[in-house]
């Protein structure tokens, strides 16, 4: 038999004697590999949705405003298009600053009211389209005398609809089509200057007819700015043309179409930390999951290991076979992620429906990342008993029995004035220090998800009415907590899965010492406590340091003006996941503590 048969037949045997060890790799690895390539893919998606959109509605290199009145400044802006760089050009046309309310909206408003209120810029456009900045109407028809477009996303938002009525500047309006454009940014932030200072200004879009356009200006006295599109003969030289065709006496902004695809990214801006921290905290729990079943399967690979041996195989070959069942449910984990994260990428990406197009999946340099992760979640979990296994000798490998702790006489003199429950917990942590580690690490990880979550619902919401108020929702916002509580919802279950797992393993490890405890005279619900306290000792000081960890964390990523929840939350959190751990450990060690003692101590000596 063939070497690569041979460890092909050896892997196939060991994932159907393991399970569950297998499905909770295959598991740990997948999420951790879909949260990193979703966070890292999301840049790439974004502009790429843009280009898209750009190109399906002849977006325009370069839009030039100016919010002056009077003759000059219209000569300003027509002279830019008989540069020798512009090769179209649309405009000088409107854009009128106004408000705009609707009726019975469906959005997810968080006003009782039935009237929403938002700002909006209406372009005053002519009704068949130009050469540059032509609107793609993705419902109903374009713009016609005495109707209006609105632009698909601000339309979503408002629960608005082909057909629906509008008010403008205190003018009821029929809504005849919905549009996507590339002139503008994303909703909410299509003023691209004006009364309110800039392209983050939370307004929304609509299109008029140009006379429509002028007399809802005249009629109200609405500011006005007016605006020029521009198709340059070289489209990545917009910053050339900008320093270029400066007008000293005129204001005049230039916004290129970089711009506006780097000011799309902005609605994502807290996403990526999120997605990406998330996948650095979901590979800890996977590590820590998966090492604490590879050490409890110690003591079997270190006997596989003396029988390759014994047979004449190498170290290189005994290595392989050891890891191998790792690496490739890795790889698979690895593959079911990216494939998860291809899924996910169009509704992560893309919050608002503003921007057309399909949604490109993962580049080769974010699935080059994620295999890596996937394989060093694999690798660490697994080396060090693999690295013990290949150095044990042949004889000694083969007679491999279970784990001898060394006998600390302090330790029993202590644990002797203990009660029976917390005298059983002490020296089954005492016996694995390392696995101690890793369950205070797996507390600690879950109390840094519970205390981001409580940290992002204590912040104000701020919607984009008036001063802030919650007259439509935000956008970013709604999208962060909606990523936030997804990311912490996998952690939570992944700790979940860990703690449940580490207690079984420790009940296995201990079968013998616990029913020659019950030999002695402890009861099964000594015996099933002592193991849920074996959890909970590691998880106490993994609960307290979890809450500055997690603290510390955000206040990397968080705004300045951030609002820290109180510290009675925070350290209730922590005393809430250590009662869930006792809950969650009662089950397994209820199980492992009513085995009947003949059984355990007979499977020990076998």
């Amino acid at each position: 038999m063939g070497s690569l048969a041979l460890v092909a037949r050896l892997v196939l045997a060991d994932v159907r004697r393991h399970k569950v060890q297998a499905a909770m790799l295959l598991l740990a690895v997948t999420v951790a590999t879909a949260t990193m390539a979703l966070g890292l893919s999301l840049r790439d998606v974004s502009d790429g949705l843009y280009e898209q959109t750009r190109a399906a509605t002849a977006g325009p290199d370069v839009v030039v405003l100016s919010g002056d009145k009077g003759p000059a400044v219209t000569s300003a802006l027509t002279s830019l298009a008989d540069a020798p760089e512009v090769v179209a050009h649309h405009g000088p046309y409107r854009i009128v600053y106004a408000d705009l309310t609707t009726r019975d909206s469906t959005s997810s408003s968080v006003v009782s009211s039935s009237v929403v209120s938002s700002p909006v810029v209406v372009h005053g456009f002519a009704e068949t389209p130009g050469a540059v900045n032509r609107p793609l109407v993705t419902s109903g028809y374009w713009v016609r005398p005495g109707g209006t477009v609105l632009e698909r996303g601000f339309a979503a938002a408002l629960g608005v609809r082909v057909g629906d009525d509008v008010t403008i500047a205190g003018r009821p309006y029929p809504v005849v089509g919905i549009a996507v454009t590339a002139a503008t940014s994303i909703y909410p932030w299509a003023a691209q200057i004006g009364p309110g200072g800039g392209p983050s200004d939370s307004s929304g879009l609509a299109w008029m007819t140009r006379s429509d356009a002028r007399t809802l200006a005249s009629s109200h006295e609405l500011p006005v700015t007016l605006a020029m599109d521009l198709k340059l003969r070289d489209p990545a030289a917009t910053e050339a043309f900008r320093h270029a065709h400066r007008v000293p006496a005129v204001r005049i902004n230039f916004h290129s179409w970089q711009f506006k695809a780097t000011q799309d990214m902005v609605i994502l801006r807290d996403s990526q930390p999120i997605l990406v921290v998330g996948s650095w905290l979901l590979s800890f729990l996977a590590v820590t999951g998966v090492a604490a079943l590879a050490v409890a399967r110690a003591a079997e690979q270190t006997r596989r290991a003396g029988l390759l041996k014994a047979v004449g195989a190498g170290p290189g070959l005994i290595g392989t076979v050891l890891l191998a069942e790792y690496l490739a449910l890795a790889l698979a984990g690895d593959a079911l992620g990216l494939a998860i994260a291809r899924l996910a990428l169009p509704a992560i990406a893309s919050p608002t429906a503003s921007r057309i197009g399909e949604a490109a999946g993962p580049t080769v340099a974010t699935v080059i990342t994620a295999t890596i992760l996937a394989l060093v979640v694999a690798v660490l979990s697994t080396l060090r008993p693999t690295l013990r296994a290949m150095r044990t000798a042949t004889v000694s490998a083969l007679s491999a029995g279970a784990y001898q702790p060394r006998h600390r006489p302090w330790l029993t003199a202590l644990s002797a004035l203990l009660p029976t429950p917390l005298l059983l917990g002490l020296r089954l942590t005492a016996r694995r220090p390392d696995r101690a580690v890793l369950q205070a690490c797996s507390t600690a990880t879950t109390v840094i998800a519970i205390v981001a979550l409580l940290t992002r619902y204590v912040q104000p919401e701020r919607g984009y009415g008036p001063d802030g108020s919650l007259a439509l929702p935000n956008l970013r916002d709604e999208h962060d907590r909606r990523l936030m509580l997804a990311v912490a919802v996998l952690l939570i279950a992944l700790a979940v899965v860990n703690t449940i797992t580490l207690t079984w393993t420790t009940a296995m490890e201990a079968q013998a010492n616990m029913a020659i405890a019950r030999t002695l005279g402890a009861t099964p619900g000594q015996i099933s406590a002592g193991l849920s306290i074996a959890q909970l000792l590691p998880g106490l000081p993994g609960a307290v340091l979890g809450v500055p960890l997690g603290l510390g964390l955000l206040s990397i990523f968080a705004a300045p003006n951030w609002t820290v929840p109180p510290y009675s939350w925070l350290y209730g959190a922590a005393l809430a996941t250590l009662l869930a751990t006792a809950a969650l450990t009662a089950l397994p060690a209820r199980l492992a503590a009513r085995r009947p003692v003949a059984q355990a101590l007979s499977a020990e000596t076998a």
